[in-house]
């Protein structure tokens, strides 16, 4: 009977709280949210470096991925091998399909041209390491992908269910209202680049087939990263090398014993080689740092171009599309657009909490560097008023976690009628809608009646609204409630001076006449 080892059950449990923390990440009729994915995002050292690097400055919001990183340099590389979520789905479902004598794809300095260009592109202020740091492929390819997907077809199987045992489901109904409030997306949703997060985490997963841990040990930056730290652990192995008579750890090892003496920047302590050596030989035993291992830092040329292709790269990732910059609209407590970029993960856990299916991923509106960055779109969604869900879940304070009184205040955008498909404009006809449903409590939409002509030349009374700017905070409900089918007849952008509204409070006017255009 095979012998499970104390790092694979570290493994299962780890990926069981990843779970538990990601299916938490969710609106389940609270306003707060106790325990959230984002914890481990606070403990990934590649999401600390990259924002130290891009945002020049710390928070203590990252200080778990410091500990990481020291206690990584003690004991060596144990978060790939005990505890990272993904490691532990390639561990379960690489040996499946893993085809025997395949190739290795890559080579051994593939992983320094993934690590070290992000790193130059953080020094030119572009911080892109969540677009491939392992837990950010992990969180968003179930997030926009997986996790809806299992509740559309829950869902659809619980209607199916009626038309096969009628009222007989009912016997069925704590059973699925349990996975209903506790396991399933609380809103149905569809991402844009869902297919792009369900094909690169699909991708990673099937590198398994060339090699046992390709993704961890020939690309991941976070990995590179956690490597160059493992190399100063005192603990080593002995022996260090392939015993000759046995040579079995070659055969056990995920990693690094295709060659004959372990690197200990690769070795992920996954212990198989201790736990089945045939001879009781293998020991981990406290040593010199650094002994067996060859030079700290890749060759020179690898180095410096990659740090050089990062900057280089930055300038192109850098270019934007003015046009949609203008409709392009953050979440709230983001006042400042590069502050904001260089401090987001691109994790998507404020998506996945957005209330009223406000925030989406960015495709190219922010640019390249933007891309996977939450932008809210009115037309879809609308930011709740009462609502800091996306501030509590955010790993890096990108987004603000605020008290509900200051979120209020935020400035997202400000709105502005669209003369041409607004009703009272275009068509002289009342409508209020968009007043109604505005939640300030003063009113920043607002009407005025007036005497017009329609386009019969009979004179009408009507309601002409407009936009008060200074109680505006551009949450985006007047477009997304907007009665006109296609384009609405009021459109939210963005402004530069996103400074806080200094008031909310108070009676809306009583209507008064005057100029229908002024």
């Amino acid at each position: 009977m095979k012998r499970i080892t104390s790092a694979r059950i570290s493994q299962l449990l780890f990926l069981l709280l990843f779970l538990v923390l990601f299916i938490n990440t969710e609106y389940r009729g609270r306003d707060e949210i106790n325990g959230a994915v984002n914890a481990l995002f606070r403990a990934d050292p590649l999401v600390a470096a990259t924002y130290l690097l891009a945002a020049k400055t710390f928070t203590w919001l990252l200080l778990p991925a410091v500990l990481l990183l020291v206690a990584t340099a003690l004991l060596g590389r144990f978060f790939c091998g005990w505890i990272c979520p993904l490691g532990t789905i390639l561990d379960l479902l690489g040996s499946r399909f893993r085809r025997r004598g395949a190739p290795s794809l890559l080579t051994g300095n593939a992983k320094y041209w993934v690590f070290l260009p992000l790193l130059g592109a953080a020094l030119a202020g572009i911080n892109l390491a969540g677009l491939l740091d392992p837990l950010a492929i992990l969180v968003r390819g179930l997030a926009f992908s997986l996790h809806p997907l299992l509740g559309d077809t829950t869902r659809g199987a619980w209607v199916g269910l009626y038309r096969v045992l009628g009222e007989g489901r009912d016997l069925l109904a704590p059973g699925y209202a349990l996975i209903r409030d506790h396991v399933l997306p609380f809103r149905e949703a569809a991402y844009p680049l869902a297919f792009l997060s369900a094909l690169i985490l699909a991708g990673v997963i099937g590198l398994e087939a060339f090699e046992s841990r390709c993704w961890c040990r020939r690309l991941c930056p976070l990995g590179t990263l956690l490597g160059l730290s493992a190399r100063f652990s005192p603990f080593n192995r002995s022996p260090e090398k392939l015993c000759a008579d046995c040579r079995a750890c070659s055969g056990l090892c995920p990693t690094s014993f295709d060659r004959e003496i372990l690197q200990k920047e690769e070795c992920i302590l996954c212990m198989e080689c201790a736990v089945r050596c045939p001879s009781a030989r293998v020991r981990f035993l406290p040593g010199s740092p650094l002994a067996g291992e060859g030079p700290l830092l890749p060759q020179r040329r690898v180095l410096l171009g990659g740090v050089v292709g990062g900057l280089l790269a930055a300038r192109f990732f850098r270019f934007r599309d003015p046009a949609a910059q203008a409709r392009m609209l953050r979440p709230p407590g983001v006042r400042d657009e590069g502050a904001f970029l260089a401090a987001c993960v691109r994790c998507g856990e404020c998506m996945k909490v957005c209330l009223r299916s406000a925030l989406y991923p960015a495709a190219l509106q922010a640019g390249v560097e933007g891309v996977y960055t939450p932008v809210l779109i009115p037309r879809l969604g609308y930011c709740e008023y009462n609502c800091t869900l996306c501030g509590q879940v955010c790993p890096t304070g990108a987004i603000p976690n605020l008290p509900v009184p200051a979120k209020k205040r935020e400035v997202i955008g400000k709105a502005v009628f669209d003369r041409n498909h607004c009703l009272p404009f275009a068509k002289k006809v009342n409508c209020i809608v968009c007043e109604e449903h505005c939640p300030i409590p003063a009113k920043a939409i607002r009407s005025r009646r007036v005497l017009d002509t329609d386009d019969q030349g009979r004179q009408v009374e009507l309601l002409v609204p407009y936009v008060v700017d200074d109680l505006c905070n551009g949450c985006g409900i007047c477009e997304n409630v907007c009665p006109v089918e296609g384009k609405a007849g009021i459109d939210v952008f963005a402004v530069k001076d996103r400074t806080p509204l200094r008031d909310v409070q108070g009676p809306a006017p009583v209507r008064e006449g005057g100029d229908p255009y002024g």
